[in-house]
């Protein structure tokens, strides 16, 4: 069987380990990549969307990542108990108008045993910026080290 360390119960340590982890997926903008996490029977509630199992999370996130360009994302553990892991997050990315967003959320993760996410909850908003209030600029792809996360950028 395939796991996905670090596996639960998590601790505080762990748990920013795994929201790591996500984050950095989540920035490559490659679905192929991102599913291995869930298990294949996995739920989601994502704004309206209810997708259920790897293949609809596939097609998801598909839509997704064409619809929101130049996406950059930073995650943030909020708290962490047993399998489950809260985390707040922020995200940006322009329409194909060249229109900014800042997308605010929070997500609820549930983990099997093996580590993978068996359900993801998110709730999120999007705020329209102007693109000279950007706070995340690196390169496409996984966050530096150095850069700021949430609470240092006061968001």
């Amino acid at each position: 069987m395939e796991t996905r360390p670090p596996l639960p119960p998590f601790t505080p340590e762990t748990a920013a380990q795994k929201v790591r982890m996500a984050e950095d997926a989540w920035n490559s903008r490659d679905p192929d990549r991102v599913v291995q996490v869930y298990t294949e029977d996995t739920r989601w509630r994502n704004r309206s969307e209810f997708p259920v199992g790897r293949e609809q999370v596939h097609a998801f996130l598909q839509r997704k990542w064409a619809r929101e360009l130049d996406y950059r994302l930073i995650k943030e553990l909020w708290a962490a108990a047993g399998n489950r892991i809260a985390v707040r997050f922020a995200y940006e990315w322009r329409d194909d108008a060249g229109n900014w967003f800042r997308s605010y959320g929070n997500e609820n993760w549930e983990f099997n045993e093996l580590g993978l996410m068996q359900r993801r909850f998110a709730s999120i908003n999007d705020l329209p910026i102007k693109a000279e209030d950007r706070l995340f600029l690196w390169p496409l792809g996984r966050r530096p080290n150095e850069h700021p996360g949430l609470g240092e950028l006061g968001l």
